[in-house]
């Protein structure tokens, strides 16, 4: 079946945190009006500069106020950071106040930093997760001796989780959670240095295999793409914003890859980050390639590195819905089973 599609923002805009806040729950119900099906947002904790938002049910619990359909997604939560009661609990109350619209993703967090200041040992991110994931589910699904208030039906089985490698997603299948996939990836090993990487798709798909394979019997897939996309209306405008992002996206690439050859084109760059910025008809031809997101269940689009300012933001949703989306067969709109589902 087609891919749905997804709106994530990272609040990374050029603004104050309560602009940044205010932008986002517009650009929601823009995405809402415009057939998406979901809306994500990240947690970052003590760094408005990699991502404005340490709490994520707050700001969905804003949004579920002001739309009716969408559903609200979180990608993700840094559960190494938090508390595994806690977060069964907000997430129970902003399932309650959305009506069953809530997705629930989850992921250990990658800042040693941000693990020390909330008085967690980096060195044991991978257990202190795990075993705080096994809360969270004995939580939601009703198996803790604890009981859960107020009640979430049904959340147990929206879980997600965000992994890089082919092992993390056999054990997400196993567990019959849902696949998150990145928009970037890191490079795989024994990668020549000077080598051109390969294509997100192409790293990914063994992933995206293990954790079909894993899935439990009968138990149907979901996988989430999260991919960068930019649409605009004239090629000139993609070319300047992209000019504008080089920088940054020279940084993101340094960061992923320890370092990239200097004096590489724009078009190089933006191949190498994944970056897909054009017209609708340009937009269209690279999705076709990406052979991981047709098959997945829903893609995400987000606008970072890019970052353009918010009504750009807002114009590449609706160019995305109304003409890529529909080129490439994907699905948009609000379908029977949700309407059910949220009556």
């Amino acid at each position: 079946m087609a891919p749905t599609i997804g709106f994530f923002t990272r609040l990374l805009d050029d603004a104050s945190a309560a602009e940044r806040y205010r932008t986002a729950l517009e650009h929601v119900e823009l995405a809402e009006r415009l057939g998406f099906r979901s809306a994500w947002v990240a947690q970052h904790h003590l760094d408005g500069r990699e991502g404005g938002l340490p709490s994520p049910f707050v700001l969905l619990a804003a949004a579920a106020a002001r739309t009716e359909r969408i559903r609200l997604g979180t990608a993700i939560v840094t559960l190494a950071h938090e508390q595994a009661a806690r977060v069964a609990e907000d997430a129970a109350v902003l399932d309650t106040i959305a009506g069953g619209r809530v997705e629930l993703g989850l992921g250990t967090g990658g800042s040693p930093r941000t693990l020390s200041a909330f008085g967690e040992d980096p060195a044991q991110r991978r257990a202190i997760y795990d075993a705080k994931l096994h809360r969270l589910r004995t939580l939601l699904d009703g198996s803790a001796d604890e009981v859960l208030y107020p009640a979430a039906p049904g959340l147990a089985d929206r879980l997600w989780q965000a992994t890089f490698s082919a092992e993390g997603a056999g054990l997400i299948g196993a567990q019959g959670d849902g696949l998150m996939l990145s928009r970037v990836q890191p490079p795989p090993p024994g990668l020549a240095e000077g080598a051109t990487p390969p294509r997100v798709w192409e790293v990914q798909r063994p992933a995206v295999e293990a954790y079909r394979a894993a899935l439990p019997g009968g138990a149907a897939p979901r996988i989430l793409a999260s991919r960068t996309v930019v649409v605009v209306d004239d090629a000139e405008t993609g070319r300047e914003l992209a000019s504008r992002a080089a920088r940054a996206i020279d940084a993101q690439l340094a960061a992923l890859h320890g370092g990239v050859p200097e004096g590489l084109p724009l078009e190089a760059l933006l191949e190498r980050s994944e970056t897909i910025i054009g017209t609708p008809g340009q937009v269209v031809a690279a999705l076709r390639r990406d052979a991981v997101a047709n098959a997945a269940s829903e893609v995400s689009i987000q606008v970072h590195s890019i970052d353009p300012p918010a009504h750009l933001v807002a114009r590449s949703l609706e160019l995305f819905a109304r003409e890529v989306a529909p080129a490439l067969g994907w699905r948009v709109g609000h379908h029977e089973e949700e309407e059910r589902h949220v009556a």
